[in-house]
């Protein structure tokens, strides 16, 4: 089949490559716009642009896809679409465009975890398994009927990063399954059951803050969960953090959540939190270099009894 791909961040490029391996035909590949980055605003390209360039594949970026893509995409006369973590909402003329319409690569068993983050809210929410779901594109946000499914086991030290990784990897494995189905007439649809159905919502900056009023398993699992983007941050003293990695620390002392109990290059940087405290394993201090958070306090001094995020 032509197919024409929709999918934008590393999550997507594993799904391009392997129906650009299978035997449909990618014909096009469409992405958001790039985007000004650093202090100098360069304009960046997503990496499934990069990707599309480099095995030759046109690629098309519209500001609004329901507004600007219509007449191009049909023009193409592609048999199907492919999305994968695109970035915008589509509307039912751009879904009827193909005759075998669009198909979308989830990140999650649906209809739990619908919506823009749901392999960030399965570790957050210290899920032990998620897994891939292709589903037929419908007007809602990740409502469509399931064609097909597969779990994975989230691991002890997996991150957004590393999970994402094995994810896409999946997605593009069931994807061409599924597209060699659709072009065999042996795909089976099965409506979502929608009372089960929970939801996710873009992660924002102030999600990113830390706070030391939840237990440690939750906080430990908030920072894998937004790494290695957009990272969790604490403040102190004014100074921010990017925190990479976090664990729990057994103590009994009496002091105030967000409170600084130990601050040395032997016992670390302890904070208090709801249930006992966590020690910051690995960070990166303001305009300076990822470190060890014991090995910071080799050279810097941070007041026990200082409070984060003051």
């Amino acid at each position: 089949m032509k197919v024409i791909f929709l999918g934008t961040p590393d999550f997507a490029c594993n799904c391009l490559k392997a129906i650009v391996n299978s035997k449909h035909k990618v014909i096009a590949v469409v992405c958001q716009p790039d985007k000004p980055s650093g202090r100098g605003h360069k304009l960046v390209k997503p990496p499934v642009k990069i990707l599309a360039e480099q095995l030759n594949i046109p690629v098309y970026q519209f500001q609004k896809i329901r507004k600007d893509g219509v007449d191009i995409l049909k023009s193409l006369n592609a048999d199907i679409m492919v999305t994968a973590a695109y970035g915008q909402i589509l509307s039912q003329e751009v879904i009827d465009l193909c005759p075998h319409k669009i198909i979308n690569v989830h990140g999650s068993i649906l209809p739990k975890y619908r919506g823009a983050s749901p392999i960030q809210y399965a570790i957050m929410n210290g899920d032990k398994q998620t897994g891939i779901t292709i589903m037929e594109t419908q007007s809602g946000i990740d409502t469509g009927d399931i064609m097909l499914q597969k779990n994975i086991d989230i691991g002890e030290d997996d991150t957004y990063g590393t999970l994402s990784e094995k994810l896409s990897i999946l997605g593009g494995e069931l994807v061409v399954d599924a597209l060699d189905k659709i072009e065999d007439g042996l795909i089976t649809k099965t409506p979502q059951v929608n009372n089960l159905a929970t939801h996710t919502k873009m992660i924002k900056k102030e999600d990113e803050i830390l706070d030391f009023n939840e237990t440690a398993t939750n906080l430990v699992n908030k920072v894998k969960a937004l790494n290695p983007s957009p990272l969790a941050k604490i403040s102190i003293l004014g100074n921010e953090f990017k925190v990479f990695s976090l664990k729990p620390y057994n103590t009994q002392e009496n002091a105030l959540n967000g409170q600084i109990i130990c601050a040395s290059s032997k016992q670390g940087l302890v904070i208090k939190c709801k249930d006992g405290a966590v020690e910051v394993v690995e960070f990166q201090p303001q305009s300076s270099k990822r470190m060890l958070a014991k090995s910071y306090l080799n050279g810097k001094k941070i007041e026990i009894g200082t409070i984060v995020n003051a």
